[in-house]
């Protein structure tokens, strides 16, 4: 029975007892960051984080379901390919309007179609 009155302090179990408590605790923590995460691959939803935004180095991830796409910004404003669909005008109240740009007819070109109305 010599065991039984045996002083706690001594015994070295109970320190590696008490780190594997901490450790639990840690994991626990980090498992719950984890399913936190916006970007978290076990959901489903679709979700749009924007990096550094309105700098050179701004970055687009985009995930859709469990596809995660990555844009990144080249510095350069309003790059890319497309055509000019009309104008938008900012009014005195704030408000905008969109004015479509009418489509050319075949063989008239665009700036004498303009002066022919």
């Amino acid at each position: 029975m010599r065991f039984l009155e045996e002083d706690e302090e001594l015994n070295p179990i109970v320190s590696a007892v008490n780190l594997v408590d901490v450790f639990l605790v840690i994991i626990a923590a980090l498992l719950i960051a984890l399913a936190q995460n916006p970007l978290n691959v076990f959901t489903e939803d679709d979700v749009t984080v924007v990096k550094n935004a309105g700098k050179p180095n701004m970055e687009v991830i985009v995930k859709k379901g469990k596809e995660i796409k990555k844009y990144q910004a080249n510095g350069e404003i309003g790059s890319g390919e497309g055509l000019r669909a009309g104008v938008a005008y900012k009014m005195a109240d704030g408000s905008f309007i969109y004015v479509p740009e009418s489509v050319p007819e075949e063989g008239v070109p665009e700036g004498e179609q303009a002066q022919g109305e």
